[in-house]
This record gives C-alpha cells, sequence and structure tokens, in this order.
C-alpha cells in the first residue's frame, strides 16, 4: 500500500510534470493508494468553489482511508519532538502525523515535500517512494 501526500496531489490535479506526480501516474493502475483524513482535509480546503468540492470529494471518495487512533497523534507528537530535538522542526505538524500513519498502516509514502525526507532521517521507520 502506498500513502500518497498532498503535496502530490495537488501536482497531479493541477497537471504538473513533476517526477511525484508522474510515479503517481503510473501507480494509480498498479498499486492499492491510500488517503489518510489530513490529506483528505488539505485537498478539499484548496477547492476554488462548490462545484469543485464536491468534484474533489467524489473523486477521493474511492480510496481507502488510513485511519488515526489516539496513539497515531502521540506519535505524530513524539516525533515531532524528536525532530527539534536533531535541530529540525517540521513545516508543519500534519506531515508527522501522515509519516506516523503510513507507519502504523506499514506503506510507504509518495511524497514531494523535503521534510519528509528529513522527518525519515529522524524516523528510520518512515519507508519513502524513491521517485
Amino acid at each position: 500500500m502506498i500513502l500518497v501526500d498532498t503535496s502530490v496531489w495537488i501536482d497531479w490535479l493541477r497537471r504538473k510534470a513533476t517526477a511525484a506526480a508522474r510515479a503517481l501516474d503510473q501507480l494509480l493502475d498498479q498499486e492499492d493508494l491510500a488517503l489518510a483524513p489530513v490529506v483528505l482535509q488539505e485537498l478539499l480546503q484548496g477547492a476554488r468553489g462548490p462545484r469543485e468540492l464536491e468534484v474533489l470529494r467524489s473523486h477521493f471518495a474511492s480510496l481507502p482511508m488510513l485511519q488515526a487512533s489516539v496513539d497515531t497523534y502521540a506519535a505524530a507528537g513524539a516525533l515531532y519532538a524528536r525532530c527539534r530535538w536533531e535541530g529540525f522542526t517540521p513545516c508543519s505538524p500534519h506531515d508527522c502525523l501522515i509519516a506516523c500513519l503510513a507507519i502504523e498502516h506499514r506503506a510507504a509514502l509518495l511524497h514531494d515535500d523535503r521534510d519528509f525526507e528529513s522527518l525519515a532521517r529522524v524516523e528510520p521507520k518512515l519507508r519513502l517512494v524513491a521517485v
């Protein structure tokens, strides 16, 4: 299973020719892709109007959703703290939650956000899709 980060979905939706968006194009037919609730939130909050909101909602409704538990949130908070102790402050605590969801559900993470590279150095259990 592959958890796809918001950064990749945005580029893919905008038809940007990034390496991660091209990888997603290839994975759409071959792999089990998953979504995190916070990724869905980030995608929907970028809608430019009610029609686009509904299009986005229906587009992502069929993907499996990786659910978080209280333990997931605690692990995300601990990961954020560990990053700070290592001299790196993640731009968004959501990235720590996404990373912990990937770890908990044994999913690799497809991303286009350099913070995840730093998170993987702090937490070696985070598996990143190489693009």
